[in-house]
Formats: C-alpha cells, structure tokens, sequence
C-alpha cells in the first residue's frame, strides 16, 4: 500500500501517471508496474498537497497541480525520445490540459470529470460557489474511495476528505479544460466505469465530442467505479493503456522540453 510517488527505469518510450483529487501514486501504481513490464520508462508523481497531509492540500489549486505535471513532462522529454500521459480522474484532466501545450505523444484519460452530478454535484456547488462557500471547511468520503473493489477500498491510503478550498480549484479546473478541448489533437484514449460515482460517465462522450484528436478510442468498462486503474477491471485498463501507447510511442519523436515554461 505504497503512496509514495514511484519510477521504473526501461527504454526511451516514457510514459507519466497522475493520480486523482485527493488520491495518491498508489492510484496508478499497478498500472505503471504494467508499462513498465513492457519495457517502458514509468514515472507516477504526487501532485502537490497530496500523499501528505490533508491541510497541505488544502491551500492549493489547479496552477500549482499543473506545473508539477509540466515539470515531470519535460523532465522525462529530456531524457526519453516520447512522452505519453495517463492520469485518473483530476490527472486525466491535467494530461489533457498538458497536451494542448506540450508535444505529448498520446493521452489515455481515466474517469476524467467534466462536471458533477446528482448529490454531490450540489454540495459541490453550494460549497464552492453557494451560499456555503467559506463556510464549511471539509466534506468526508461518506462511502470512502469510489471503488468496487472492497480490498483496494480498504487498502487505498487517499485522504479521507475533501478539502473545500481546493475543490472549488477542481471544479475551476474542469471549465479550464472543457474550454481546452479542441486544442487536444494528439491520441486519445478515454476510459470511463459505468458505475462511477464521482465523475458523470457523459463526461466521456462530451470529451470524445469536442476534443480534435488524430486517433480516438472510448471504451466504457461495465463493472468499474470511479478509480478505473486499481479497480476489479484494472487489468483490462492495463491492456488498454499498453497496447494505445505501445502503438503512439513507437513512432513518436519528441524533442527536448525548453525551460521556463508553466
């Protein structure tokens, strides 16, 4: 139950992982140990504020996850001749937003939210931009993580709450990349679980509608919840992310990453 943030040295196809809101590399850690079997150079980042402690989260917002996730590209570009980027949910949306201003050579999205429905698209409303917001400090995980898998539940080391300060930063966040969308014309590979609680499985379609992506493939896993990449089909996911990058690296040249950029 490794939170800690994790890299596996292999050839000069990279790949980087970004975990979720609140979540940690543990996350993306089975499907970077996958990538990596297949002889790929891995990287799976901490966002800022995460894998500590929560109160650290707390103050920060989209700016500072993004540059973090710019930095691990170009660190990576430097070293390797292709970068391609998969991240879960709120690292799903920074790997689109990467790419519309990075040469990242394919994208894989997991459960990446556009928008929140039902109870808790309400609660995040009325505490981030309501008649609450300022008021209320934290929300717990009432279910705990949005997975069906009752042993990755159990063992899955994310914060036990959500920080409302910064979930207004990830609601910000998803009008950010909704707006961005068009400019993403690399690969792209979106998978969603039909059972997902956090993030609406529309959120799939609408990225697929507006995104301008040279190759693009949806696939809605029948079984899965929210953390697609630990969950029951986590294998399946695995295969899907392999297989799409394995294509996309192959043929891919980046060059090396300038300075300066955020």
């Amino acid at each position: 139950m490794s939170k800690a943030a994790f890299e596996f040295a292999g050839d000069d196809r990279a790949v980087l992982c970004i975990h979720g809101f609140t979540g940690t590399p543990y996350e993306v850690r089975y499907l970077g140990e996958s990538l990596a079997a297949r002889g790929m150079t891995v990287r799976g980042i901490a966002l800022p504020g995460h894998a500590t402690r929560i109160e650290e989260l707390e103050p920060l917002g989209f700016a500072a996850w993004a540059d973090a996730v710019t930095a691990a590209f170009d660190d990576l570009a430097a070293r390797c001749r292709a970068v391609a980027v998969v991240g879960q949910s709120l690292g799903g949306l920074l790997a689109l937003e990467l790419a519309t201003r990075r040469p990242v050579a394919a994208v894989a999205s997991l459960a990446a939210p556009l928008w929140f429905d039902g109870l808790a698209g309400v609660v995040a409303r009325l505490t981030t931009r309501g008649p609450l917001a300022g008021k209320v400090r934290y929300l717990p995980k009432l279910g705990g993580s949005d997975v069906r898998a009752a042993d990755v539940k159990r063992a899955n080391p994310s914060y036990r709450a959500f920080p409302v300060r910064a979930l207004g930063q990830l609601v910000a966040f998803m009008d950010v990349v909704d707006a961005a969308l068009p400019d993403v014309r690399v690969p792209l590979l979106v998978l969603h679980g039909e059972h997902d609680h956090t993030a609406p499985v529309g959120s799939a379609a609408r990225i697929a509608q507006r995104v301008q992506a040279r190759e693009l493939r949806v696939r809605i896993l029948p079984r899965s919840f929210h953390l697609l990449a630990i969950d029951e089909e986590r294998t399946v996911v695995a295969a899907e992310v392999g297989t799409f990058f394995a294509r996309h690296l192959r043929g891919s040249r980046v060059p090396p990453a300038t300075s300066g950029a955020s």
